[in-house]
């Protein structure tokens, strides 16, 4: 498995105090799969601008994919109006694709002292560093790229919104749960708010977690390959046919999951013989938190090298299947499964 370079992770509160004391500047560039970070930064940055608030003379809001030169110079050459500053917030646009973008970047560059330009992109942006706007916005604006949070920020946060909602939680459910819902503050707090109402006493606890919070599809399969790793194969085909209620969770996409994670567990278990330890894991993994990184390696111990080698061989062979012939794809998913808990090897 290719190694996957590491992803500088955003300092939120070191770059809220540098807003803070060093005040708006004319140009920011926010983006990242952190989208609730990135909107409360933009919150504060809103209220250092605009301290009397949103007003039709101040504020401006252009919306993407387009951006059309005029329309931004006329927002831009707006004075304010009982305000020091002005804010022109630009959304999703299309960095990336646009028609002018000589003509942008020119724009851009005299940016009045009095005016703050923001380009706010969705979760799924990535600007291409190859092209010349991009490198221009880059030397000009203030770039944050709003990254997943690490496990210790992130679970400090988790403990801290139950604390506001008169819940304590113990380090072990708050992984849990960041495991089970994902690792996105957007998608946690809804699954915080459900958990704490639920649990009965002023404690969270794991089984609260697993009681009601969501389960996104990569954990789910997660737990099963896990149950196939202690044998416990009645439960392993329960999940599955959980997985595959939901409508929304087609086999071609369950195939693909799957094969991420006999993947990793191939080479967590190459990892467990060779003694490589856990940083290694989580390198060669793409793992972001060692919490994760523990629990592959525990399942990986399920498995003997030659069974990971075929479950790997088996699940690109059903990818091929579903892309290249007439054979029913949850038929094959399920012929999947069934081998692999067989233990085949590729002996």
């Amino acid at each position: 498995m290719a190694k996957k370079k590491e992803e500088q992770k955003l300092n939120y509160r070191e770059e809220l105090q540098k807003l803070k004391s060093d005040g708006p500047q004319r140009l920011y560039l926010l983006w990242g799969a952190e989208d609730y970070l990135r909107e409360q930064y933009l919150i504060q940055l809103k209220k250092l601008c605009l301290p009397e608030g949103e007003d039709s003379f101040s504020y401006k809001r252009l919306d993407g994919p387009e951006l059309a030169r005029e329309a931004l110079l006329q927002a831009i050459d707006t004075p304010p109006f009982l305000s020091e500053r002005s804010f022109v917030e630009l959304r999703d646009v299309d960095l990336n694709h646009l028609s002018e973008p000589e003509k942008i970047l020119a724009v851009l560059s005299e940016i009045p002292d009095y005016c703050t330009i923001a380009f706010v992109q969705s979760a799924q942006f990535e600007p291409d560093g190859r092209l010349k706007l991009i490198k221009g916005l880059r030397e000009l604006a203030r770039e944050l790229h709003f990254t997943r949070q690490s496990q210790g920020a992130l679970t400090d946060w988790v403990s801290r919104r139950f604390a506001a909602a008169g819940k304590s939680i113990d380090l072990e459910a708050a992984q849990r749960l960041i495991f089970v819902s994902g690792d996105l503050m957007s998608r946690l707090i809804p699954e915080i708010e459900k958990v704490a109402a639920y649990a009965k006493g002023e404690r969270v606890t794991s089984a609260d977690v697993d009681a009601v919070a969501n389960h996104i599809p990569e954990a789910v399969i997660f737990e099963m390959t896990d149950y196939i790793a202690r044998r416990e194969y009645n439960a392993a085909l329960s999940v599955l046919s959980e997985l595959l209620a939901d409508k929304n969770n087609t086999p071609i996409a369950m195939l693909a999951m799957l094969g991420q994670q006999m993947r990793r567990l191939y080479a967590a278990r190459l990892a467990v013989d060779k003694k490589l330890g856990t940083d290694y894991v989580m390198e060669v993994c793409a793992l972001r938190y060692d919490y994760l990184a523990t629990k592959l390696t525990a399942s990986a111990r399920g498995f003997t090298p030659g069974q990971l080698k075929r479950a790997v061989e088996l699940c690109a062979e059903a990818d091929y299947q579903m892309k290249s012939s007439s054979v029913d794809d949850l038929e094959l998913l399920k012929e999947l499964v069934t081998r692999i808990m067989a233990g085949e090897t590729d002996a």
